[in-house]
């Protein structure tokens, strides 16, 4: 039996308008475990989880930022920086010679409905 949920409505992100859109994609079957697999091995990782709220408490950060509040180096801290990426939890976007990153919110609400479904 496939679940459908729907998403909340979020605030605009620092990186790019919201989407506020319902997610109606199912929380389970072949597609989802995988969707959850992904993201939940993204967050499998404390440097990862401290990114991520960093990234919450500040809505945006430049990546030497992140640098200066997680004790690792800057390749380092890239790596889990495009790790994160890559799942959909975070983006970056250009800022002259820096990126800055902020949180991708509709990608939060569905890590936490797949969590949430099992």
């Amino acid at each position: 039996m496939n679940k459908r949920i729907h998403s909340l409505p979020i605030a605009t992100s620092a990186c790019g308008p919201a989407d506020e859109s319902p997610d109606l994609r199912p929380v389970e079957g072949r597609g989802a475990d995988e969707e959850l697999a992904l993201l939940a091995k993204a967050v499998g990782h404390p440097a990862r989880v401290k990114i991520l709220r960093l990234l919450a408490r500040k809505n945006t950060c430049i990546c030497g930022d992140i640098v200066d509040e997680i004790p690792l180096a800057q390749s380092t801290v890239s790596q889990h920086l495009k790790v994160l990426k890559q799942a959909g939890l975070i983006q970056g976007t250009l800022s002259g010679p820096m990126v800055r990153y902020c949180l991708q919110p509709r990608a939060l609400r569905r890590l936490k409905a797949l969590i949430g479904a099992l």
